[in-house]
């Protein structure tokens, strides 16, 4: 708000003080990056080591033939992991549920839904996160790690929680919105670095999904984030590779080195990589169209109340668990391969051959990929010269299983990601198109798998360059570059023809009102002023405090015009824009007339810049919390040095695609629009991102539904009759 005060205060600013900001950026991102890599550490080591010690109790019993028991420890002890992260979601931190990349992808675009980036929710986030992964639900990390980086970032830049005292007046430079986007930028990227290794992958993915504004320098401060995460995984991954970190192991954070160093493909290879991106686009799009009718009725379930909630967890939970056990015993025992890689059957947590129920020297397949953690049982499907390893059926079975067990986990009350959920089915999909293409082609199963996860991941989440980036750095091998770019670009182009990507139907569900980066095409046909409504709230410039507590308490709009009128001017003339907090701080201190009379020296010496920015994380003052007494109410407030005087306006003829890409370009949260013709009143309307909303848009002019000029998509015809 470029106010008379903030005017003030910038220029009284010395170069110490550009020093001292300077620095301070680079800072956090020092600390975000060292935080979230050790967030990100601890939560993969707690993770394979709880998971990691449930597998070994319940293969203990398995060998000693005690099948009853081992069914009961393994679903039991799942159902109260799912029950601790449920609890402690649904009573503690309810906007912990889900990945939280919706939640932070619609705030770097404008939307702050409350408490997503609180101390509460950073720790049930973890926790939470920790507890659901190691239930065997099958549900992912990359997702909340996003949200942690975040939360991390958001923390740092606002001086900590305001409802928990932790404020701090230096870090007052950051008490402005673009310096904690950028932090939260940099947290995000930090996320995906520590949840995949994939630093570059991370940079490039809050550059593509994540940011909806994005600058050079931004990139630099990103980069060097995602960097800090790489170095420090680095080194406690040197500790874990001694054995000091129980079973963490060599299994640890992800990298599938699976590939060999020469990778031979023809073109004769390239027909079913295609076919492989056709289908990913198909499947993914169909996994987001039943992902949102689900979480549709989720949302009916809950909306009955918590305890509700948490009987949905636990009823996915006791299936999971019933089909995570129960199905390797309809696969069949394979006698165990003449020179395998590794020791058959698998003795202890992890491995290709698990013994299951089988005899001496056998294994099961099936087996192998349900009962381990999702990053193992990727290993297990992108592994090289394994292509005799698995049947067909049980590829069937478990790609059938991942599909729609990822897709009823998601919308429980507990912090679940869907990244390595689709990882994990976009592989068995990929293995199974290669043990049907045989030796019909060159490449070997673990590269089908591998791509049938970037099919399925372009597919779902259309993203190209970030997964590209990211699956190479999992991958580690650089040769795999032009099919994945293939794969990628088929999937995501097949994709858009019948939806849009998860995280955005995800948000559409949530109710955030998010500005996407083009406007619909019958947007084209509309102004700004067939989207004005009424009625608009003006303050004048010097204004009578009673008039302001009504305004205040009857609406609950977030900014209002100021004009000034005869006899402070000729004519009635547009002064500018005044924030509802900026009005409550106002009113709080009492800055009052007794006469309207412009009074501009006095404001110098009451009030400072920083006495209008946000502290902390609270919600900030309510206007019901200020007490005035009746001679205060017929006193007045002269609102021309708290003004922005310079607010972003349009003239009402203007196209509403042209405005709505104006509005989300700037990175506004207020338009004004000013007639075509002066002389009158001096603004005719004020736009906020609701009135971009499609829905708006569509319920004021409801013919524009029948327009020619809309987006042409296909539909799943069978989903959208039964629901």
């Amino acid at each position: 708000m470029e106010n008379a005060l903030f005017k003030q205060d910038w220029r009284n600013n010395r170069k110490i003080q550009i020093f001292q900001y300077i620095f301070m950026k680079w800072t956090f991102c020092f600390l975000i990056g060292l935080l979230v890599s050790l967030v990100g550490f601890f939560n993969n080591l707690a993770v394979e080591n709880i998971a990691g010690l449930k597998f070994v109790v319940t293969s203990d019993m398995m060998l000693a033939r005690r099948f009853v028991a081992a069914f009961a420890i393994f679903s039991s002890s799942n159902f109260a992991l799912t029950l601790f992260a449920s609890l402690i979601t649904a009573f503690i931190a309810p906007e912990c549920a889900g990945s939280g990349i919706p939640e932070v992808k619609a705030y770097l675009n404008g939307v702050d839904a409350p408490a997503i980036f609180s101390l509460r929710t950073l720790l049930v986030k973890i926790i939470g996160s920790i507890s659901a992964v190691s239930s065997s639900l099958n549900v992912g990390k990359a997702g909340p790690m996003v949200h942690t980086g975040a939360c991390i970032a958001a923390i740092l830049g606002q001086g900590g929680s305001k409802k928990y005292g932790l404020t701090w007046k230096w870090l007052r430079f950051f008490k402005n919105d673009r310096d904690r986007r950028d932090l939260v930028t940099c947290g995000s990227a930090a996320g995906i670095a520590a949840a995949f290794r994939a630093p570059v992958g991370g940079v490039l993915f809050a550059l593509e999904e994540m940011a909806s504004w994005w600058r050079s320098a931004l990139l630099w401060r990103a980069f060097f984030t995602a960097a800090i995460v790489a170095i420090v995984l680095r080194a406690l991954i040197d500790v874990c590779l001694s054995g000091k970190c129980g079973l963490f192991g060599k299994g640890g954070l992800i990298m599938y080195d699976v590939t060999s160093a020469d990778i031979p493909y023809h073109l004769w290879d390239v027909p079913p990589v295609i076919l492989l991106g056709v289908v990913g686009g198909i499947l993914g799009s169909l996994y987001n169209s039943l992902l949102e009718k689900v979480l549709r009725i989720y949302n009916l379930i809950n909306e009955k109340g918590t305890f509700f909630k948490i009987i949905l967890a636990c009823c996915i939970s006791i299936c999971t668990s019933c089909l995570l056990f129960g199905l390797p015993w309809i696969a069949s025992c394979r006698p165990c391969p003449l020179d395998p890689s590794e020791p058959c059957p698998t003795i202890g947590r992890s491995g290709n051959y698990k013994k299951f129920q089988c005899a001496p020297g056998h294994y099961n397949d099936l087996a192998s990929l349900f009962f381990n953690t999702n990053d193992d049982a990727i290993k297990n499907l992108f592994s090289k010269n394994t292509d005799a390893e698995f049947q067909h059926s049980s590829m069937l079975i478990f790609f059938v299983t991942c599909f729609f067990l990822s897709i009823f986990s998601y919308g429980i009350v507990a912090p679940t990601g869907l990244f390595v959920p689709v990882i994990v089915t976009g592989a068995s999909y990929g293995r199974l198109v290669g043990m049907l293409v045989g030796s019909r082609s060159t490449l070997n199963h673990g590269l089908f798998a591998v791509l049938g996860s970037a099919s399925l991941l372009g597919g779902s989440m259309r993203m190209t360059v970030s997964l590209c980036v990211i699956i190479l750095e999992l991958t580690n091998n650089l040769l795999l570059l032009p099919l994945i770019m293939l794969v990628l670009l088929i999937s995501k182009t097949v994709a858009d023809a019948f939806n849009g990507n998860i995280y955005d139907l995800i948000m559409r569900s949530k109710g955030f009102p998010y500005l996407e980066a083009h406007a619909e095409p019958y947007m084209r046909q509309l102004t700004v002023g067939d989207v004005v409504t009424g009625p608009l709230q003006l303050f004048q410039g010097i204004e009578k405090v009673a008039n302001i507590v009504h305004v205040l308490k009857t609406t609950g709009h977030n900014g209002f015009p100021v004009v000034d009128v005869p006899p402070f001017s000729e004519a009635p003339v547009l002064v500018g824009l005044i924030l509802r907090a900026h009005l409550i701080t106002l009113l709080k201190k009492k800055a009052f007339l007794h006469s309207p009379m412009p009074n501009f020296s006095d404001a110098f010496k009451r009030f400072m810049a920083d006495d209008f920015a946000k502290k902390g994380l609270g919600n900030g003052d309510r206007i019901e919390d200020i007490d005035l007494s009746d001679e205060e109410m017929n006193m007045f407030v002269d609102l021309h040095p708290f003004v922005n005087t310079s607010p972003y306006s349009v003239v009402e003829t203007m196209s509403l695609a042209k405005a709505l890409i104006l509005f989300r370009e700037v990175g506004l949260r207020h338009m004004l629009v000013v007639p075509k013709i002066p002389g009158g009143v001096p603004v005719v309307g004020i736009l906020t991102r609701h009135d971009f909303m499609p829905e708006h848009v569509l319920n004021v002019h409801p013919s524009s539904l029948r327009s020619r000029w809309r987006r042409l998509r296909f539909q799943w015809p069978i989903w959208s009759k039964i629901f």
